[in-house]
């Protein structure tokens, strides 16, 4: 199926701007909404506000990567308005619009700390409000679907955590600490980890563009296989200092103490240090999901391995200072 116009929804973000860079490289007909906009390239959409979707109605596909998603939002609230709410205003105006396709991000946060190899039937078992407002999220999106199931088409694609070059989440977090040689092993690092190379959900998305009947598809994203956290490290160690070894190590208690002390000077001083004891909890727990898309005839253009690679030497050999940034987590 080929579409008119598709908007992307929260399209000045990470995701949005590498499937921006995909669908103009493949001659796709899209524009960009955004709380952050400028009058050239980025349309102006507030996903709260019913009174700015006026500008989706020439569309014929929405793509809604908006959210909010860091651990640090205040007010609380703010998961509920935007990821909840903005769901709602979506799936409202979508039917007034006579849209009839969604694709939606969602997160593997739905599950929170799930038992090993989770797929799409996992149990929701969110610990925060991201993974929750998200959960509640795609129970809005699926109840508009279901109201016209035979020509309505929902694709709900539940991301873990994406890196890439310019991002500034949780594994530029890591892999900085490793440039910098200021990182520490917690525990035995035999904890896999499930991770997704930007251009690779992007060009997921695109595919689901043109590969699905209508109805409801729901994936985890993941570029398989995982790999453990010693595998991680020893990797980036050996690409940036020839090193192959993970450096210096302690032990999973020591690692949580030490949050938990971070945790009480964190909550006495409204400070924000870069250790916790959830983050801690996050770096020695196995986070490994299953994906159907290997059912599917997609293939990712990158290896995880090569992914890390490119991301590696954007961010720590070449100078690409003058890039854009992306603050995620």
């Amino acid at each position: 199926m080929s579409y008119k116009n598709i908007s992307i929804i929260g399209g000045k973000g990470f995701l949005g701007t590498n499937l921006a860079k995909i669908l103009n490289d493949s001659k796709f007909k899209y524009s960009i909404f955004d709380k952050k906009y400028d009058k050239k390239h980025i349309n102006f959409l507030d996903v709260t506000n019913l009174d700015n979707f006026n500008k989706l109605k020439e569309s014929d596909v929405w793509i809604n990567l908006s959210a909010m998603h860091r651990d640090d939002v205040r007010p609380i609230s703010l998961y509920d308005e935007v990821n909840v709410g903005g769901a709602k205003n979506l799936c409202i105006m979508a039917e007034k619009y006579d849209v009839k396709t969604i694709i939606f991000t969602s997160s593997v946060a739905i599950y929170g700390f799930a038992p090993e190899g989770t797929d799409e039937q996992g149990e929701p078992n969110y610990f925060n409000d991201y993974g929750r407002t998200k959960y509640l999220a795609e129970k809005v999106y699926i109840e508009w679907q279901r109201k016209d199931p035979l020509n309505r088409k929902l694709i709900i694609i539940r991301p873990t955590v994406i890196f890439g070059e310019g991002n500034r989440g949780n594994v530029f977090n890591l892999l900085n600490q490793i440039a910098s040689k200021r990182f520490i092993m917690i525990g035995k690092g035999n904890n896999k980890k499930s991770m997704a190379y930007v251009l690779n959900v992007a060009s997921f998305i695109k595919y689901s563009l043109t590969s699905f009947d209508n109805g409801l598809h729901i994936f985890n994203y993941i570029d398989k296989p995982d790999i453990n956290m010693n595998q991680l490290v020893s990797y980036s160690r050996k690409f940036l200092f020839n090193k192959k070894n993970v450096g210096i190590r302690i032990p999973r208690f020591l690692g949580i103490f030490i949050g938990k002390f971070a945790d009480l000077i964190n909550y006495m001083f409204n400070l924000k240090l870069p250790i916790s004891s959830i983050r801690v909890e996050k770096f020695t727990k196995t986070t490994s999901f299953n994906t159907s898309i290997n059912e599917t005839s997609f293939i990712p253009p990158f290896s995880l391995e090569e992914g890390l690679k490119r991301t590696l030497n954007y961010e720590f050999v070449e100078d690409n200072s003058e890039k854009e940034i992306f603050f995620t987590e």
